[in-house]
């Protein structure tokens, strides 16, 4: 299988395109991915939305806040880099105007610089997190043979083999795929039954029925469960040098199964595991979803 080739970063191309005689900064700067983090990491932790921390009434995480009028000047005039105070203090020379304060030990490369000054010289768009975005419809990709598409999705996939130049893997056996199926979704080998069974299963949903029939089972929440507990650092004793039991910690732990087992939209998971202890009336499971702050280790 060949290598995916790296993806040059957008910052180094903009960096580059800046330092080259004549050549236009083209590539367009996305809000999210190249902008947000230079100013979350440099300069938000004084000009940010904490009021009590910000200095020279200065705010940068909206759009609001960057272009009003500072009594004189303006950080960020959109379309125009040269007017927009930001870019002048963070590239000045002077100590003692430029910004991040020396004191933070922080300061902006060049290519950082060449980021802001092309997002400004766009337009200074802020964007919201992707996850506050509304969902909305995306055409698949085209791809150049078309004979691997059972399904929309088969298209991002193939599209991304043909750009490294790779070529579709041959289609799995029914035996491979019954095998495939219990370790993704069970962590478990498939019992000699099960796979006659569905050697010998001509009906077209054959790989449809098996994939419902394991999606039920109560080892499904069991596999799945794991990946979720591993983040919550659960075990069933305190850990360190004492490492005393936690008898009852297998309670949570088996809420966190059940509720992949039933399904519980992932929103209601979290906020139970947050805050469940706050609902309105919550419910003894309810309550329990908050041992997940509990699975920390713990020094008696």
């Amino acid at each position: 299988m060949q290598k995916r080739k790296p993806t040059t970063p957008a910052w180094l191309l903009l960096a580059l395109a800046a330092n080259l005689p004549g050549m236009s900064l083209r590539a367009a700067v996305d809000f999210a991915r190249d902008v947000r983090p230079i100013l979350a990491d440099n300069c938000l932790a004084c000009h940010g939305p904490d009021p009590d921390k910000r200095k020279a009434d200065l705010r940068l995480d909206t759009r609001e806040g960057a272009t009003a009028d500072l009594g004189g000047h303006t950080a960020i005039v959109p379309g125009k880099p040269a007017a927009s105070h930001l870019l002048t203090v963070v590239a000045s020379q002077d100590p003692e105007l430029r910004m991040p304060p020396k004191k933070t030990g922080k300061s902006l490369t060049a290519a950082q610089q060449a980021v802001l000054r092309q997002w400004i010289l766009e337009g200074a768009h802020y964007a919201r997190h992707w996850a506050y975005e509304p969902i909305g419809d995306a055409d698949p990709p085209s791809v150049k043979d078309s004979s691997h598409v059972r399904k929309p999705m088969d298209r991002y996939v193939l599209a991304g083999l043909e750009s490294s130049g790779i070529h579709p893997s041959p289609p799995a056996d029914r035996h491979t795929l019954v095998k495939r199926l219990y370790y993704d979704l069970l962590g478990l080998p498939a019992p000699v039954e099960v796979v006659d069974a569905f050697l010998n299963n001509k009906s077209t949903r054959a790989y449809e029925a098996l994939v419902e029939q394991l999606l039920e089972s109560p080892h499904f929440g069991e596999r799945w469960g794991r990946h979720w507990l591993d983040k919550a650092r659960y075990a069933d004793s305190d850990g360190y040098e004492k490492d005393r039991p936690r008898p009852n910690a297998w309670r949570y732990r088996d809420w966190v199964v059940n509720a992949i087992n039933r399904d519980l939209p992932f929103d209601q998971f979290t906020l139970e595991q947050l805050a469940g202890d706050l609902l309105p009336e919550p419910s003894p499971l309810q309550r329990l979803a908050t041992a997940f702050h509990r699975q920390t280790h713990t020094n008696t």
